[in-house]
């Protein structure tokens, strides 16, 4: 508890696994996965669903970063848990915004990410006093991020959509600098991450991104009475929830807690990246997910919740087959080539198309079998060698 922030290479030991205070701080991500999922579901059209990336993107990075300052210093001491704890409250701040975030709710959204920016800065001050070899790294990350928070405060006060362009902007900015080589604060030697530590900080996030699916389909289920609807809608339930289930399967099977295969600028990009598209996807379709419980087997499914169900599945396994290609080689992938990946791609894109004119039981089927066989197909290869062997 007393111990100051101290690089991962200066400790004999630094183990992989996340700390209460970071488990903590992601409890508060479940709120904001499910307020964000009900902006979606409430503004299905393109306005809708770029004010939903663009927000989830900011949630994601504020998340994000202060993973990777965790990776890179292990730090437990009562100051790190105070500004933690401030920490958590800009999130929920912001998380409180949503409902409202294109009118009275900016504003707190905007001076909440704010003031995370500037707590991030803070333990970089911290970690500045008690490792003298990253000075230079801290004082870059220090001048980023208070620059940031200064700018991000100031889009509260914009007019809109002004504030928003400028927001974005500005975000857009705080990522590239991680990205561009000589500029990068990647080229410092100390900037190193526990890749084992990221990626499980990934893993759990995905786990609470997939299963505020199921959070979404008990809840719209509950509200509606589950003593009032048909079997049938039943029954969609049960496939929702099944379907939640698989996407977890497929993700861990293949490249949960998975540490990239090499330290290139270039790979970290892609595997950064791609969990930041492969959580977008499944937000997506734990939200399309909600409409099960909406309609029965004959009633068309609701072509809204379709587009970005289908659509979110598409980009959910083709980020599982851009991840697989960055990280260390797994025998299940093996089994579940690009084939699988390319063949499901297809089917839940067709899906799409096929909706408006069959009923819904027909579209469940063809997206479960884009769905279902990113796993059965890969298990049955598996059996069959093995079973050689």
């Amino acid at each position: 508890m007393w111990r100051k922030p101290q690089h991962h290479h200066d400790l004999d030991h630094a183990h992989d696994h996340v700390h209460w205070v970071e488990l903590f701080y992601d409890l508060i991500h479940v709120v904001t996965i499910f307020l964000l999922g009900n902006y979606l579901s409430h503004h299905l059209n393109i306005d809708g669903f770029l004010v939903f990336c663009g927000i989830f993107i900011a949630l994601w990075y504020a998340w994000g970063e202060l993973s990777i300052f965790n990776s890179i210093y292990v730090s437990t001491d009562i100051w790190h848990r105070i500004i933690m704890s401030v920490m958590i409250c800009t999130l929920m701040f912001m998380a409180a915004a949503i409902p409202a975030i294109e009118g009275k709710g900016w504003a707190f959204f905007a001076l909440g990410f704010a003031a995370n920016r500037a707590m991030l800065a803070m333990l970089y001050v911290r970690a500045r006093r008690n490792n003298s070899e990253t000075h230079s790294m801290c004082n870059e990350q220090i001048r980023n991020l208070s620059s940031f928070a200064i700018i991000f405060a100031i889009t509260a006060f914009l007019p809109k959509p002004y504030a928003f362009w400028a927001f974005a902007a500005a975000l857009v900015a705080t990522q590239t600098l991680y990205m561009i080589p000589k500029v990068s604060v990647l080229r410092h030697e100390r900037f190193a991450p526990r890749l084992g530590h990221m990626a499980e900080r990934f893993s759990l996030l995905t786990l609470i991104i997939l299963g505020e699916g199921f959070f979404k389909l008990v809840i719209t289920l509950s509200e509606k009475g589950i003593y009032k609807v048909s079997s049938d809608v039943l029954v969609n339930f049960v496939i929702g929830g099944i379907s939640m289930f698989i996407m977890c399967w497929i993700y861990f099977d293949f490249v949960g807690n998975g540490k990239t295969k090499d330290d290139k600028l270039s790979t970290l990009v892609k595997w950064w990246l791609a969990h930041l598209t492969l959580m977008i996807c499944g937000v997506m379709v734990g939200v399309a997910l909600a409409a099960e419980v909406k309609v029965g087997f004959w009633e068309p499914y609701p072509t809204k919740y379709a587009a970005i169900g289908c659509f979110g599945l598409a980009g959910y396994i083709a980020m599982l087959w851009v991840l697989k290609n960055v990280i260390e080689h797994r025998v299940a992938s093996d089994h579940g080539r690009w084939d699988v990946r390319l063949f499901g791609i297809i089917v839940a894109v067709g899906c799409f198309f096929i909706v408006p004119h069959v009923p819904s039981i027909v579209a469940n089927l063809i997206w479960g079998t884009a769905l279902l066989s990113q796993i059965v197909i890969p298990v049955t290869r598996a059996w069959m060698t093995f079973r050689h062997e």
